[in-house]
């Protein structure tokens, strides 16, 4: 399926890109950060077109007990939470106002 990913806030930073076209074949949330995580060198070279950025940032900045949130098409969801056709899946820190 394709789904639209979007990267906020450090996670946009680290990752080096604020969205992506993606065609994944996993069916939930879950899957799709497994997937992410398991992104290598050579992913993450061709993407940063020369900047010196690392594949196991994915692995790090997604790891279990790492703080970060989904939303898909909006709407926060537990990882647990199916992605429909041409989601737009949004990853990002937890917010907090003042």
């Amino acid at each position: 399926m394709k789904l639209r990913v979007l990267y906020f806030a450090r996670l946009r930073e680290r990752f080096g890109v604020a969205e992506e076209a993606l065609d994944f074949s996993g069916a939930t949330a879950a899957d799709l950060v497994a997937q992410l995580r398991s992104r290598g060198d050579v992913w993450a070279e061709e993407l940063a077109a020369g900047k010196a950025l690392r594949g196991d940032v994915w692995a790090e900045e997604l790891a279990a007990g790492k703080a970060f949130r989904v939303a898909v098409n909006q709407s926060l969801v537990a990882l647990d939470a199916t992605l429909p056709e041409h989601a737009e899946v949004a990853i990002f820190p937890p917010v907090t106002g003042g």
